[in-house]
């Protein structure tokens, strides 16, 4: 299985790209800039190779990454995944699986809050902008972006995937599996990703609330 990181030269995708080749999985990094992409995959290459990983990350247009993965993670600011996903339309493999990590935040007066939207969630939303040949999940959520770079640091706490698509949930799960201190657990249909979006709204104010910075969750009893 191919991954791919959108619009992943940010925190979020350089988090997960490092996850990922650290677990050993290679990871092609797309950007808006192919030389961009390319510039981040050397940086973070040297990264895995300075802590021992031989696994490599290579960086492309986000059109030319869609086209080569099988699964996809969607990592850009919520604010342009639309457009991100409309660009590389014509370009998603068969069957491939995107995993919307995005949140549709927005912050005001020092609150955090999410967007309003039509749909339940960012991930319902964004579902639109796909050909139906791809399968959403939602996944990654929940978990802080700093906190996936640092790579010294165990992840500590659960990750929560959700989509109509059981067969999409299982590579994602798999893979989540191998990250350090990660447990990934199946929470049902895309109807929870807007709960999942809440609960990211929620840890940040908790963050704020309590000068932390790396609030996240773990589920107990299960």
């Amino acid at each position: 299985m191919k991954i791919g990181v959108l619009g992943g030269t940010g925190l979020e995708g350089s988090g997960l790209a490092l996850r990922l080749g650290q677990a050993g999985f290679p990871v092609l990094l797309g950007s808006r800039s192919a030389e961009r992409a390319r510039d981040k995959a050397q940086e973070l290459s040297e990264r895995l190779q300075n802590g021992g990983q031989t696994v490599s990350v290579t960086g492309n247009e986000n059109a030319a990454v869609a086209a080569a993965s099988d699964l996809l993670f969607l990592t850009a600011p919520f604010e342009h995944a639309a457009d991100l996903l409309k660009h590389c339309h014509s370009a998603f493999r068969a069957d491939a699986v995107l995993v919307d990590v995005t949140v549709p935040l927005v912050f005001e007066a020092g609150r955090v809050g999410l967007r309003e939207l039509t749909e339940r969630s960012g991930s319902e939303h964004l579902s639109k902008f796909l050909p139906e040949r791809v399968k959403i999940v939602a996944a990654f959520k929940t978990i802080p972006a700093r906190l996936l770079g640092d790579l010294d640091a165990s992840l500590d706490c659960d990750m929560f995937v959700c989509g109509d698509s059981e067969e999409a949930k299982v590579p994602l799960v798999q893979i989540a599996s191998r990250f350090p201190g990660l447990r990934p657990l199946d929470v049902g249909s895309l109807l929870e990703a807007g709960t999942l979006e809440r609960m990211c709204s929620l840890a940040i104010g908790m963050n704020r609330r309590y000068k932390a910075k790396h609030a996240r969750f773990r589920v107990v009893g299960v």
